[in-house]
């Protein structure tokens, strides 16, 4: 299964264990394709330099430097090469379809409420973690 992880799940399976950690896990051991792109990657990196996350990082012997490098060697990287206007509420998330039309994937991943609210874009499932780990399963 070919899978864009939303950023927020992406934080959220780094730093604490729930099923987006599942998720993470199951691309660190090659059952499914986790796929981000260098915007993706770039706002995982905003997000984990943010103040509220220096504490779990140090707590844990974490740099957000290193976190965004292991995601990035279990990832396979894509280069959208166009960016369509889907989420009107958020136009970050359309980096995040734009990524999945790229790779090809199955589902994007995510626990944002404008993405999930689409259900489906173009033949791509968007899903909660908790239900990608029930179809990995």
């Amino acid at each position: 299964m070919r899978i864009v992880a939303d950023t927020n799940t992406v934080v959220s399976g780094l730093l604490w264990r729930a099923a987006p950690r599942r998720l993470i896990d199951a691309g660190r051991e090659q059952r499914i394709t986790l796929i981000t792109s260098p915007v993706l990657l770039a706002e995982l990196a905003d997000v984990l330099g943010r103040s509220k996350f220096i504490e779990p990082l140090r707590r844990d012997g974490l740099t957000a430097e290193r976190l965004v490098a292991e995601y990035a060697a279990i990832t396979q990287l894509v280069r959208p090469v166009a960016v369509p206007r889907v989420v009107a509420r958020d136009p970050d998330d359309d980096h995040i379809i734009a990524c999945a039309l790229a790779a090809k994937a199955d589902a994007i991943v995510s626990g944002d409420r404008d993405l999930l609210d689409l259900h489906e874009y173009q033949g791509i499932a968007i899903l909660a973690a908790s239900d990608a780990i029930t179809r990995i399963s």
